[in-house]
């Protein structure tokens, strides 16, 4: 079932009902009043009575997690493989294959496990918020505790919290192409509609997880989380997100390992028959050098590296909404920011007013008052934007309480990001009724007739000293639905926010990582220039900061080239940021967004990365994929650096894992060729793969090269392929050699050749992390990890000891002569010195960083996950008052 689907069917839910009725009807079976809203104690009964409003839960899955483990159809066919070989008499190899199996399987779960709940954890921290009437008042209060009887206020750029009855609608819109896939928005109001009418033609409702676009709106919850329509959806259809580049370079890297474990698995095979060796140690040993080859552990180095990393980002207040974002994160080359908070302080406080001829100071302040969203309050101005927080905080507001007192309003326009305007329609205590515009400076004056020169220079000389600005006008009477309005220029109301303390050092860390970033803002052109030049973000002369008018004129191929040489785009609207991010995206490797309005949204859904902050918008936070719970660069850069390392982490052990492997399974393959019997068997092989894979968790806590740093490496199966096809032979040269020393110097017979090549097959595939970590001299210019060290020496001593162990003789072993260590100690040095003499040639002859192809895919962030939570759910909705039993009509 798909979204789109809802919008041919008529909806038998609770909001539909509610729909058909008027607004009378719907508060009365609801026990709610306009004006006074639930009491908190009567929200707590309610939550209590109909859970927390979720669609869906988000908690780690143990069962879900060993699904994943046991997905694997080697593993399959070993398991039936081993099962067969119990039937025919080799009970002792199958319990031991078995044993192995189960280990490895146990190990990779632990570790996943641990991940998911690491995963789980953050989202708990993720946390959005509705703006509601309790007790009289309004409260901001999580989108979880809302319960159907609340009554929820609605601005520009919610996310609606639940299915909603609309009481007020003022110039309401709402975007529902979530549910419906229409791409227009839908104009909302109260009327009830008839029964029967189609969920696209609610007009009287406001629907969960759709968003409000233009106006605002009081809306009465009648259904929350499963008893929503788009909780009634998400319950039959299939969340899974498209994959992310990281991941779509893990699924090409296991195609290559299948293709050649394939290969090389049917080979030897065949090989085997054709010496008339007996079937089933032939099909067990074959199937043992395909899970050899195979690195079993990667997802769960993947995810341990990932949940680390998470970890130690929620540490410095970085949330991330998948794990894998987090590699998406140190993919980034150019980063688009807003200005306020990022670049800024972000606390905007109100500096002074700057009337018109004919005004006073006082009357600018005192319309800018009326002018303001609804809920605002001296003091309070609860869920107002920072500018009419800001003014509502100034000293003077506090004489204004009579004067603002005596104002009624009587219609409102609430701010459109189009048209930057806000429009009140007041009525004083004489009766006069006027209407008040306020907004972006440029789109007031159009609207006002004789502005004078002295206000034009006045607001040149703001915006040049980077103060925002705000415009305020009036006109006498009910102008406000007038297409163009005669108004008349009161004044301006200046604001500052100035440069954040110490942005400087975090943009120059951000260029040592190579990241280039670039101001996408509504506001002035003149006010972003002074901005970035002071930070030093201007990149020149030739860097001529683009306005949205200058980006229509522009086709897709010259904006991209605009884009490479301008740092500044001011009074872009929220599609044309939208624009600059997807162009971008087709010539770069990595694009990141930060924003957090509801005009960011687009760009956010648009980038590579969406980040966003804990105070934003909530349509904002939905659309990013991290949230910063500081504004602040320097967090983003430590971000980035941990996503780099992550990655970084995961090419060490897919290269060693490659290489080694490969290496291992080739010789394998010739040992075949001229043994009379199996070079070891498949339980030696199957040890060997796992005490190898044991020592490679630890690889997470391995530091990175500065120079890995420095720029953002991708996914290169072509790089990774000739890395296996260089490094794999170089290994099986040492094979080789202890084949020729086990059967002519130690004339071995099968047990102790075997023993032999367990325990150098094992030396070479672990310390050879030591060199591969780093493209440095090992040791002397870089440093592995303690944990790292000492797991693979122990595994390496644990490979050593086994063969003269009691368990030695169980596993087809027997003690190895002390020359033999000896010659194997020569044996790895020789390699080690070989690999590395290698490594300098390989890396001079391949490009340092692999190169990324433009990206034309984005992945799918499902509107669901704002109504998941780390709780349980019950498996239904209990009785209430209502028709239903799902909610009241």
């Amino acid at each position: 079932m798909t979204l789109t689907t809802a919008v041919d069917r008529a909806p038998r839910s609770a909001v539909g009902r509610a729909a058909t009725e008027s607004v009378e009807a719907v508060l009365a079976s609801l026990g709610v009043t306009t004006g006074h809203g639930l009491s908190a104690a009567e929200a707590a009964q309610r939550r209590e009575a109909y859970g927390p409003n979720a669609v869906a839960t988000h908690r780690a899955s143990a069962l879900a997690v060993l699904s994943h483990q046991l997905r694997s159809p080697l593993l399959l066919l070993l398991v039936l493989a081993a099962a067969a070989s119990a039937l025919v008499g080799e009970g002792r190899d199958a319990l031991i294959i078995g044993v192995i199996v189960t280990l490895s399987v146990g190990l990779g779960f632990g570790n996943e496990y641990r991940a998911e709940r690491a995963a789980a954890a953050l989202h708990s921290q993720v946390r959005h918020r509705a703006l509601v009437v309790r007790d009289g008042g309004s409260a901001l209060v999580d989108v979880e505790e809302v319960v159907p009887g609340d009554l929820v206020r609605l601005r520009v750029g919610d996310v609606v919290p639940a299915d909603l009855r609309l009481v007020e609608a003022e110039e309401l819109e709402c975007d529902e192409s979530v549910l419906t896939g229409e791409s227009l928005p839908v104009t909302k109001g109260t009327d009830p509609v008839g029964p029967g009418t189609p969920l696209a033609d609610l007009t009287g409702v406001a629907l969960m997880g759709t968003v409000v676009h233009a106006g605002a709106g009081l809306g009465a919850v009648v259904a929350t989380g499963t008893a929503t329509e788009l909780g009634a959806i998400a319950t039959g259809l299939s969340t899974h997100q498209l994959d992310t580049t990281f991941q779509t370079g893990l699924r090409r890297f296991s195609l290559l390992l299948v293709r050649v474990a394939g290969t090389l698995t049917t080979s030897i095979f065949v090989v085997n028959l054709l010496l008339h060796r007996p079937v089933m140690d032939s099909l067990l040993f074959s199937l043992a050098i395909a899970v050899g080859i195979t690195p079993q552990l990667l997802p769960a180095v993947v995810a341990t590296s990932l949940a680390a990393g998470s970890r130690r980002m929620s540490r410095r207040k970085v949330l991330v909404k998948r794990l894998v974002c987090i590699e998406d994160l140190g993919d980034v080359d150019v980063l688009f920011t807003d200005k306020t908070g990022t670049l800024t302080d972000g606390r905007v406080s109100f500096a002074r007013a700057i009337p018109a001829e004919g005004s006073r100071a006082l009357d600018v302040i005192r319309l800018g008052l009326l002018c303001t969203e609804e809920g605002s309050a001296p003091g309070a101005a609860l869920g107002a934007n920072p500018l009419d927080q800001a003014l509502w905080a100034a000293p003077a507001v506090d004489a204004m309480a009579a004067w603002l007192a005596g104002h009624t309003r009587l219609h409102s326009v609430p701010f459109s990001h189009h048209t930057r305007t806000m429009s009140v329609v007041v009525r004083d205590a004489a009766g006069a009724v006027t209407t008040v515009t306020k907004g972006a400076p440029e789109a007031v004056l159009e609207r006002c007739r004789d502005v004078p020169a002295s206000a034009r220079a006045r607001l040149a000389a703001e915006f040049d000293a980077g103060s925002r600005v705000v415009a305020v006008a009036t006109a006498p009477g009910r102008a406000v639905d007038l297409p163009a309005v005669d108004l008349h220029l009161v004044g301006l109301l200046v604001f500052l926010d100035p440069p954040k303390r110490g942005v400087e050092r975090s943009l120059a860390r951000l260029r040592g990582l190579g990241v280039t970033v670039k101001l996408v803002t509504g506001d002035n052109v003149a006010v972003a220039t002074k901005v970035c030049r002071d930070l030093g973000l201007s990149g020149g002369p030739e860097d001529v900061p683009l306005e949205g008018g200058d980006l229509d004129a522009l086709d897709d191929a010259a904006l991209a080239s605009a884009i490479g040489r301008t740092s500044v785009f001011a009074r872009v609207s929220p599609e044309q940021k939208a624009r600059i991010v997807r162009v971008q995206r087709l010539s770069t490797g990595g694009v990141a967004f930060l924003g957090d309005g509801a005009n960011d949204a687009l760009a956010l859904h648009a980038a590579d990365v969406g980040i966003s902050v804990d105070s934003a918008t909530d349509v904002a936070k939905d659309a990013a994929d991290v949230i910063l719970l500081e504004k602040d660069l320097d967090v983003l850069a430590d971000g980035v650096a941990e996503g780099r390392r992550i990655f970084a982490n995961t090419i060490k052990y897919v290269l060693m894992g490659t290489s080694s492997n490969f290496g291992n399974m080739f010789s394998a393959a010739g040992a075949s060729l001229f043994l009379a019997f199996l070079p070891m068997l498949p339980s030696q092989i199957l040890l060997n793969n796992l005490l190898y894979d044991t020592s490679q968790l630890a690889i997470p806590t391995d530091g990175v090269d500065e120079e890995q740093l420095r720029r953002p490496s991708h996914w290169d199966i072509g790089f990774i392929r000739r890395f296996m096809l260089v490094f794999g032979p170089l290994s099986s040269v040492f094979d080789f050699a202890t084949f020729w020393v086990m059967l002519h110097v130690f004339h071995a017979g099968p047990a102790l050749f075997r023993s032999g090549w367990f325990v150098e097959s094992l030396a070479t595939q672990t310390l050879i992390i030591i060199s591969i970590r780093t493209r440095r001299v090992p040791f002397f210019r870089s440093r592995p990890s303690v944990p790292l060290v000492v797991a693979v020496l122990g595994a390496l001593g644990v490979g050593a000891v086994l063969p003269s162990s009691p368990l030695g003789p169980a596993l087809g072993f027997r003690p190895l002569p002390m020359g033999f260590f000896l010659t194997l100690a020569g044996m790895v040095a020789a390699y080690l010195v070989l690999v590395e003499v290698g490594k300098t040639w390989f890396y001079r002859a391949a490009p340092v960083v692999p190169v990324l192809p433009a990206r034309t895919t984005r992945h799918l962030r499902s509107r669901v996950w704002r109504f998941t939570t780390g709780h349980h759910l019950p498996p239904t909705a209990p009785s209430v008052p209502g028709r239903d039993g799902r909610g009241p009509a």
